[in-house]
Order: structure tokens, then sequence, then C-alpha cells
């Protein structure tokens, strides 16, 4: 019975997309030469919920950051930090403190100097936010934040706070005090006169993403210079331009190009993206793409980096060099079950955890590798095996045996099952889903057996399904096969 490797999701050009799923899975490559198989996938974490500031609409949240390892949240028009204080049972535990209100209801970009942290409502309302300081929560209202443009996303570097405007240009702050601006601190990136888009640092330089090109300066003794490096992709959403794992990365394109997800290999933009995932960028128009943003998280040794569009969230895992997708399930205000992109509007590492804000509600969450649901909803969990074939003759399935970490049962699901379709036809259409069990607690023995799948024309498709609370891991498939001639 040879093995079917778990690999090959979201990189043909000719399978549709639902041919190439690999959805809350992602995948793990062995790196024991005794262990079962060389690949295999893991079920993505879930997330649990630790606060909240509302379950309305209102609250959704709108960004987040990280300043002296507490984190911060911006949900609906409230800002909040995030305490912590030990209980008497050793478990952690948390406290919400209100900062502040900050109008509307745009994503907003955060940065900070160890000291004040800057909150920017892309054009122009900026706050900042110090807690050492006799009035802990001001608006900038300095003439020189504005005389430039309204400021669109903020940065910190070199004890400067640096935020893009609306007129080509890019400002700076005084070192370490992002309520005074001087006006004649302004700068443009003239290699292509494109209008800025993003900023991000890397490597303690300074990347001025426009919409078709991208630059890179220095701090010279409080003035900015550019380094000479120019990157022929520009930025097409603001909030994806993100430096992760010693990467830049960002969803744009060049002159007459279509938007595609790219890194920085070195001084040379690589296309991360594969082309099923730059189909997706395609079918959305430019006021769609503009609403994406991108997110970065560690766990459990793997090294994530999301892409979260308006209906789609993929995330490349920078380990593997492999993308998996996730979805979230929830429950609308009808009472109906609805499937949508990775339900978390941000995420940053705090406390030792790894937090989130909703999209959804004002639910502020962990994300946790022992969680099986996300604020107890299900995980739905689906993946295609790369297609079987047989050099363009028919083929034959008598035996199919999928090998999943079994005995996974619980109190709450005590018998686990997993869903097994197949397509004969190149994933168009997929056949009634059939049913198998993975053991209650402490049957680790069980077997998952698929019988007589009957003869496929050209090319076998199999599709694997699990939504049940219960820890999830895809080991191998094995199989067995006769050809036609």
């Amino acid at each position: 019975m040879p093995a079917l490797l778990l690999d090959g999701f979201y990189e043909s050009e000719t399978l549709p997309l639902a041919a190439q799923e690999c959805v809350n899975w992602y995948r793990v490559i062995s790196r024991s030469q005794g262990d079962v198989s060389p690949v295999s996938l893991v079920g993505c974490s879930g997330i649990s919920q630790v606060l909240t500031t509302g379950l309305g609409s209102t609250q959704i949240n709108r960004g987040m950051h990280v300043k002296n390892g507490k984190p911060y949240f911006l949900n609906g028009t409230n800002l909040y930090r995030i305490d912590m204080i030990s209980a008497v049972d050793e478990d952690d535990s948390f406290t919400i403190e209100l900062i502040g209100s900050i109008i509307g209801d745009e994503r907003v970009s955060m940065a900070d100097n160890g000291k004040e942290l800057m909150v920017l409502v892309p054009g122009g309302n900026g706050y900042i936010i110090d807690e050492t300081s006799g009035t802990p929560f001001l608006q900038i209202t300095d003439l020189g934040f504005t005389a430039n443009g309204a400021p669109q996303i903020v940065v910190f570097i070199d004890s400067f706070f640096v935020c893009s405007t609306d007129s080509k240009t890019f400002i700076r702050s005084d070192s370490n005090n992002g309520l005074s601006w001087n006006s004649l601190n302004r700068y443009t990136a003239e290699s292509d006169p494109d209008d800025i888009v993003s900023l991000a640092v890397f490597n303690n330089k300074l990347y001025v993403g426009g919409s078709e090109t991208i630059e890179e300066f220095y701090n010279n003794a409080g003035v900015f210079q550019r380094t000479g490096l120019f990157i022929d992709k520009g930025v097409s959403a603001r909030f994806t331009m993100i430096a992760a794992n010693n990467s830049l990365m960002w969803v744009g394109a060049g002159t007459d190009e279509s938007p595609a997800i790219w890194i920085l290999n070195g001084n040379t933009p690589v296309k991360l993206s594969t082309t099923i995932i730059d189909q997706v960028l395609q079918d959305y128009s430019q006021s769609e793409i503009v609403t994406s943003f991108a997110y970065s998280y560690a766990k459990s040794g793997a090294y994530f980096v999301g892409f979260s569009m308006p209906t789609r969230t993929f995330e490349f895992n920078t380990v593997t060099g492999k993308w998996h997708e996730r979805k979230s399930k929830i429950v609308n205000s009808i009472g109906e079950s609805q499937v949508l992109r990775f339900r978390i509007n941000s995420l940053a590492t705090a406390y030792n955890r790894v937090w989130c804000g909703d999209s959804q509600d004002g639910r502020i969450g962990v994300i946790d590798k022992n969680i099986y649901s996300e604020y107890e909803n299900e995980i739905f969990r689906t993946c295609v095996i790369q297609p079987l074939t047989n050099e363009g003759r028919s083929i034959s399935i008598p035996h199919l045996e999928p090998t999943l970490k079994s005995g996974v049962g619980t109190l709450e699901v005590p018998d686990p099952q997993i869903r097994f379709s197949y397509s004969k036809d190149s994933g168009d259409e997929f056949t009634n889903e059939t049913f198998r069990g993975l053991g209650g607690m402490g049957e680790y023995q069980r077997r998952t057996i698929w019988t007589r799948q009957g003869r496929f024309p050209r090319e076998a498709l199999f599709r694997f399904t699990m939504t049940d609370k219960v820890e999830s891991e895809f080991i191998k498939l094995e199989y067995e096969a006769t050809g036609g001639s």
C-alpha cells in the first residue's frame, strides 16, 4: 500500500479551488527518520474567550498592539488595555481597563516607542496614550501633524513615529514625542511619483510602499535618506505590508499587473502566492482588496503569516513553505450557520499567549492548540489530497486507509468522526460523504478504512472532512490501486 503524500494544496493551475482545499489543517514535515510519515497535517489551533467588551456588532475589533508586554485592543470606539493578575489557584486571570474613546469604525494602525502608544485612524486623527503622564490619553493637535496631508499609517523607528500621508509624503514626529510634529520634517519617495500606500520597518530600515513601487530609507541623524534600493512592486492594501520572521511581505503588484502576495528575498521581490491564490485576489475589486490585512504568529514550532481578504484567509507557514486556509463557522443573527474567513481582526503575542480581536463582536480571545473550537463553535477542517493518476488511464481503488490520530474521543464527543467523499471530474463535483469513527477515549488502535471505491476514468481526488471538537492529526493515507489499459 503506497503512501499518498499530503501535499500540493493551492498549487495547480488546472484544478479548481475546491479541488485543492486545505482548510484549518496545516502541513508538518517530520524531522525524524523513524516517523510513520514524512508529511502530516495538524489541526489549526482553536480560540478560547478570555474577556469581552460586548457581543454586539458595534464592538467589532479595529486593531490591537502590544506595548511593554501589555495588549491594547480597540473594540468599537473604545480602547482597552489588558492587565494580568495572578489568581489564588495559580492560573492567570486578566482585567480590562478602558483607556479612552477613538471615533470611527475603520481599521487603525498602532505603534509605540516604549513609553507612548500612538493610535492612528486613517485620515488624520491620531492619539497618544502614555500612562506615565498626568494626562494618559490625548489627541494629537499639533498643526504640523496634518500640515503635509492627512496621516494614514504609523510605524516607529529610531525614536521617531513616522506616518504616511495622502499627499505622496511621509512625516516624522520629534524624537520620542508623538505629540510634537514639525511640518518641515516631511519626505517624498521620488523614484516614482505613485501614491504612498503603506509603511513598514524591516532590518531597521524604513520601507515606503507606493501603489506601484517600494523604496528603502534609513535614518541619518534624524533625516530619512534613500538607500538606493528600489523595488518595482507596489502595495495594494495598506494593512498587508508586514515584517515577520526575518521577511518582508505584502499584497501588491507592479505597473499594469494583477495583485499577488510578495516576499523580499535579499533585495529582490519574489512571488509568494500560488496561481490559485492569485486568482482569488484577482476576483476582488480594488475597493475590496484595500480592506485586506496581514498578521503573524508562532505556535507549536510553526511560524504563520496570514493574509485575510474580504472573504478568504490564507496562511503561509514559513517553516514548511506551504499554504493553508483558515475559515470560521459562526451562527448569524437569524440563527443560520455560516462559514466565513478566519474570524480574527487582529492578532499579537502577550503574556506568553497569542491574543486576537474579533470580526463579529467584542470578544477577546487567545489562540490555543489544545482548544478544538472557536468560541464554542466547531472548526470546519477539510483537505483534498493531491490527484491520484495512472498516466492518463483509468484507475480503480479497492482499498483506502487514512491514518489519523485515533482514540481522541472525549466525554463531550465520545465517538468523533471523519467524513470522506471523492471526485471523478477533477473536483467539479464530489460524492455524498460517508463516515468512519476515530475511536473513543483510549481506542488507540481504531482504523478507518474504505473499500470498493470503484473506477476512476482519469484521476481520483479524495476529500476528508472533520468538524468534531477533538484533537485532529492526519498522519498519512495509504491505498491499493489497479490500473486500466
